[in-house]
């Protein structure tokens, strides 16, 4: 099952780590939904990504390989936010996703052509290739100057990633906002309504008056 249409949060197309972590929604209600739940969703995303070709298409394990880098980078951004020392395992297997295959074009001889930059990843490494270059965004993130910047969506129970556009910045989407300032109203109406009702007994106990509960909107009372 795909998430809902939200828009990509702020951030997410120049950075493919952020966007992996985000392939996984959760919904009001605790609802998770995961755009990478089977192999054919993990390879549309990739190829969307522009990380493999449009005539790809991975296996379960392949999958299972992808799902995990987005666990590790998850414990990876979430320890970063709260301030933490980052989990040693993740931080190895992360560093074993950048050095599987070279990221980096090689320098090769071309006859006729001379000596040039190219990328090379295999047929059988193609999904290693892909998260060799998510990792490596991972990694240049943290440690470059928009480190500051990331943040994590505060309209709860939404934990999406994203990079703050401005200070202020405290949701992924419209969406997200919108839900949160309706949560608000309501709470804002609720403690209005309980006010006057403790302002409207407050006087029937003045006049030695006492509410009396009655089903609907009708509020009877009946001398002490």
């Amino acid at each position: 099952m795909s998430s809902p249409a939200l828009p990509p949060a702020p951030g997410t197309d120049d950075h493919p780590s952020l966007a992996l972590v985000d392939t996984v929604v959760v919904l009001p209600g605790g609802h998770r939904v995961d755009d990478l739940g089977d192999p054919a969703a993990a390879t549309s995303w990739l190829i969307e990504r522009g990380l493999v070709s449009d005539d790809v298409m991975l296996l379960e394990h392949c999958q299972s390989k992808l799902t995990s880098l987005r666990q590790d980078l998850r414990t990876l951004f979430d320890r970063f936010l709260e301030g933490e020392d980052p989990d040693q395992g993740a931080l190895d297997r992360i560093n074993a996703a950048i050095m599987t295959v070279p990221a980096a074009p090689l320098l090769h001889h071309v006859p006729g052509r001379g000596l040039q930059r190219v990328q090379q990843h295999p047929v059988t490494q193609l999904v290693e290739y892909a998260m060799a270059h998510i990792a490596e965004d991972a990694a240049e993130l943290v440690t470059s100057p928009l480190a500051g910047s990331i943040a994590r969506c505060e309209a709860l129970p939404c934990e999406r990633l994203m990079i703050r556009t401005h200070a202020r910045r405290r949701w992924c989407s419209v969406r997200c906002g919108d839900r949160v300032r309706a949560a608000r109203s309501y709470s804002r109406g609720r403690q209005s309504e309980d006010a006057a009702a403790k302002r409207l007994e407050s006087l029937l106990v003045s006049m030695n008056l006492s509410p009396v509960p009655t089903a609907g909107a009708v509020v009877r009372y009946s001398g002490s």
